[in-house]
């Protein structure tokens, strides 16, 4: 009988959302450069503010796929992707109620859409980090 050591990597889950969080805000990036004037006619805002988020999501995802990527993670790192995102869903948040007369119905519902999301992502990664220690 051959004995069989099996290793866990305890940031494996970690890694996973850290880099379905860069892949999915990475997209949002891409789109909102791509096609930023017919998503300002769906969403509302401007199709200037809409590259400039676009540009800083690309930023930021390629930020985030690279702390996923790295061979150990960074725990301040990742303790500042979190706070990132909870920032973020808070900000869209307060957009969504603050700047209501901006949007189109479809722009109020993507923003609390995504908001939602991006707040899944922080939670999972908080998990993930508690997991890994």
């Amino acid at each position: 009988m051959t004995a069989v050591t099996v290793t866990t990597d305890r940031t494996k889950f970690l890694r996973l959302v850290l880099a379905a969080d860069a892949a999915v805000t990475g997209v949002n990036g891409l789109a909102y450069l791509a096609a930023a004037g017919p998503l300002a006619d769906l969403l509302g805002p401007g199709a200037g503010l809409l590259r400039g988020i676009g540009a800083f999501l690309l930023v930021y995802a390629v930020a985030v796929g690279v702390l996923a990527t790295r061979r150990t993670v960074d725990a301040a790192a990742t303790k500042a992707v979190i706070a990132m995102n909870l920032t973020w869903t808070l900000a869209s948040l307060v957009a969504a109620v603050a700047e209501s007369g901006e949007f189109t119905v479809l722009g109020l519902v993507w923003t609390v859409a995504q908001a939602l999301v991006v707040a899944v992502f922080a939670e999972l990664q908080i998990m993930g980090l508690r997991r890994a220690r």
